[in-house]
């Protein structure tokens, strides 16, 4: 099987991913609270221009607007009978704008977490869990995403029901999860649990690795934690613009452009093959981060040091295996954000 994103991933060396989907749609004014997925229907041409962005910055491939796509999610809003209707419409809107785009772009249909626990801590059970996720899955498809984007996920076990869904619905696809508990993710899993998780299922993706977290420095470690385990899948990067912080009633990242394209070298560096950005992430950031990978020559691993040194501090003291502990001090001559 061939699509675009599957050309991009075996003829490009390192492939830009985009930016984040809330911040930049919040700058569009959407307002906390709100279905960011309603927009797909209600403000099409808003949400064609998030795409556009990521686009005109350079970026190989973007994530729809349905990350709270599952009828779990809608379900907070009153739309749980929108799910096919609203991940369709987002993917049909990425298709579009992909495809007038005049170079390759993949679409990739975004499917974040349900928001529920699953069994047996939880009450979700893998099988409505399955169901949920290949609902939204053909809803994706039917709009004409390239691959299916699982991401934010914490919990093996919802990886694991996502994996079976994808399968139903016979697509493509790649999953990251969100490291932000001391070097694991909310549930516990570490990054050498996920390369060994990714191996061990049915359906395994097409590229594996961590979105969202803690901060550049934090996501580093722990792709060079994917690495160390030697896997030959794909490793995705998807860290924060900086780190969070609150200013005049509004939360703002304090990492700059040039901070971003440091990152996104060293991620390359450390072994990733897909990077971009999460939360925080604007198309200035991109262009940046574009424009590093471009012309920067590829080079060692970065030891820990000088992750640190570049990017700022880890945000925890271990890197959640237990194996080693790295350091956490503040740089000196730390850049201006």
């Amino acid at each position: 099987m061939t699509n675009t994103f599957i050309e991009l991933l075996n003829s490009k060396d390192v492939l830009l991913a985009d930016g984040a989907t809330g911040t930049n749609l919040f700058n569009m004014g959407l307002q906390s609270g709100d279905s960011p997925e309603f927009w797909n229907v209600d403000e099409p041409n808003k949400i064609k221009a998030l795409y556009q962005g990521s686009v005109d910055a350079g970026s190989d491939l973007f994530l729809t607007n349905t990350f709270g796509g599952t009828s779990a999610r809608l379900k907070l809003h009153n739309a749980q009978d929108r799910v096919f209707e609203f991940n369709k419409a987002g993917a049909e809107l990425g298709r579009e704008v992909a495809d007038k785009s005049g170079r390759k772009i993949a679409v990739a249909g975004s499917v974040g977490p349900t928001g529920e626990i699953m069994q047996p801590v939880g009450d979700l059970s893998h099988a409505l869990a399955v169901e949920m996720f290949h609902e939204q899955a053909e809803g994706l498809k039917a709009g004409g995403v390239d691959v299916l984007w699982l991401e934010t996920i914490s919990a093996p076990e919802e990886f694991r029901a996502a994996a079976e869904a994808f399968a139903l619905a016979d697509m493509p696809w790649c999953g990251t999860m969100s490291f932000d508990t001391a070097g694991r993710t909310m549930m516990g899993v570490t990054s050498s649990a996920l390369a060994e998780l990714v191996e061990e299922i049915a359906n395994k993706p097409l590229a594996f690795g961590a979105n969202c977290g803690t901060g550049a420095s934090d996501i580093l470690r722990t792709v060079l934690g994917f690495a160390a385990q030697g896997t030959e899948r794909a490793v995705i990067s998807k860290g924060n613009a900086g780190i969070p912080k609150y200013v005049d009633g509004h939360i703002h990242y304090d990492g700059t452009p040039a901070l971003m394209a440091e990152y996104a070298v060293m991620a390359r560096d450390s072994g990733a093959k897909i990077i971009g950005g999460c939360c925080g992430t604007l198309p200035d950031h991109l262009r940046a981060m574009r424009e590093a990978l471009d012309t920067r020559p590829r080079g060692d691993k970065p030891a820990l040091e000088q992750i640190v040194e570049t990017l700022g501090p880890f945000s925890s003291d271990s890197d959640g295996t237990g194996d080693y502990v790295a350091p956490v001090r503040e740089r000196r001559g730390r850049r201006k954000t």
